[in-house]
């Protein structure tokens, strides 16, 4: 199995997002940037992740653009089921590039159950793609939300997250650099 390869494929059908999002200065398709942002988490919250995690990580949002959140109900029930929708995708579409790969089944399938969540709350590394799902997005994501949303929203988005997350998370959140105003929110979420 060559991991690289498996990224290069990963990358080149994130590389077809239509949304682009700026770092740095530099233009990038969302997903491409988003998957990049994983990977270089992951790399800073563990040491030495297993090839699985990797993958996972890097095909956490594979295609994500191809559901648009509005071809569901924008309601409670129309999120979770435009969520699930979303998992199956990206599963699905790493089984077959893994398939291809020549992978060996059990890897595949490891694979699948972390970007499908399938064993969330008794998988160690299940439990890890998820603190470094929601470490992304408080260090890149956060900011925007904020700024577009009320602030009873905001103390929930963080409750939520938060609830998401291990002690091991937590403190790494903790020591993201928010800004004095956010990071005011983050503690007065906490105390809720």
């Amino acid at each position: 199995m060559n991991l690289q390869s498996i990224f290069d494929r990963i990358d080149a059908v994130n590389a077809e997002d239509s949304n682009l999002e700026k770092s740095a200065g530099q233009t990038y398709p969302k997903e491409i940037l988003y998957s990049q942002r994983m990977t270089e988490l992951l790399h800073q919250f563990t040491a030495n992740p297993s090839e699985a995690l990797q993958v996972a990580a890097r095909g956490q949002h594979i295609k994500r653009w191809s559901i648009p959140r509005s071809d569901y109900p924008m309601d409670r029930k129309g999120y979770l089921k435009w969520r699930t929708m979303l998992k199956l995708l990206h599963g699905e579409l790493l089984d077959g590039i893994l398939k291809e790969e020549g992978c060996q089944p059990d890897f595949i399938k490891k694979v699948v159950d972390l970007v499908t969540k399938k064993n969330l709350k008794t998988d160690p590394e299940s439990k890890l793609l998820e603190d470094v799902v929601c470490l992304v997005f408080l260090k890149y994501y956060f900011r925007d939300f904020a700024a577009k949303s009320s602030h009873d929203k905001l103390i929930q988005i963080v409750q939520k997250t938060w609830a998401k997350m291990t002690e091991k998370g937590h403190e790494a959140a903790l020591k993201l650099p928010f800004e004095k105003h956010e990071l005011d929110l983050v503690k007065e979420a906490l105390a809720s």
